[in-house]
């Protein structure tokens, strides 16, 4: 607890870059064509004929849906408005139509950005599966923007996963990453598990287990919204 407090300081100092904010976007008050806001995006990594990470028959696009659809529930019983931006077996890449490329997975990026776009929302949460080479590699990852805002919600989700876990991890910068790059509102990237390690799969492939994975998410995100605000 006290490196979590600890840690939160050290983010409060760091905290210095701009983010969009509600006026981005248009309000009921100046125009009535308004677009759609929420507080969550819960962003459900890969889908259809992008199975993501794999072990046999296993798919982390099926993980990710099963949890993603857990905290979408969660958030909404604890009364934290969230969307989800896909709710079934489909490539959000089939709806871009606006985006001029021949690869399917920059098509697949550029939707789900552009989803962040059209609707406002005070942070995004992606949702995805690891995997490795080494089987003994284990435990949830949260990889962040280069903000104070997005390093603070990922160490909020970090902590409260190591728990969950039993683990020691500390969030990442994701620099690489096209949806951490390009996304204006707090958004990271949640690792939460290795499909490759067996202790990982068993838990990921649980639905009391994905409950669990689902509740330290939502915990982690409402602590942050309490540091934050």
């Amino acid at each position: 607890m006290i490196r979590f407090l600890l840690t939160l300081l050290v983010l409060f100092m760091f905290m210095v870059h701009p983010v969009a904010s509600a006026a981005s976007f248009p309000s009921q008050s100046s125009d009535r064509w308004a677009l759609p806001s929420t507080t969550v995006i819960i962003d459900v990594g890969h889908g259809g004929i992008d199975g993501g990470a794999s072990h046999g028959d296993l798919l982390e696009k099926d993980i990710n849906l099963a949890i993603a659809s857990k905290l979408y529930l969660l958030l909404r019983s604890r009364g934290i408005a969230a969307v989800m931006n896909r709710t079934g077996d489909y490539a959000l890449s089939d709806d871009n139509r606006w985006h001029r490329t021949s690869s399917r997975h920059r098509r697949d990026l550029s939707q789900r950005r552009g989803l962040t776009e059209e609707i406002g929302s005070e942070l995004m949460v992606s949702l995805h599966v690891n995997s490795a080479r080494n089987s003994r590699k284990r435990g949830p990852l949260v990889l962040f923007q280069n903000t104070g805002e997005s390093a603070l919600l990922a160490f909020c989700l970090q902590e409260v996963l190591n728990r969950q876990q039993n683990t020691s991890e500390l969030p990442r910068e994701g620099k690489p990453f096209y949806l951490l790059r390009r996304v204006e509102q707090p958004s990271v990237i949640v690792e939460m598990g290795f499909i490759s390690n067996d202790q990982d799969r068993s838990m990921l492939t649980d639905s009391r287990k994905q409950l669990e994975i689902a509740e330290a998410i939502a915990s982690g995100i409402g602590h942050y919204q309490w540091v934050a605000n």
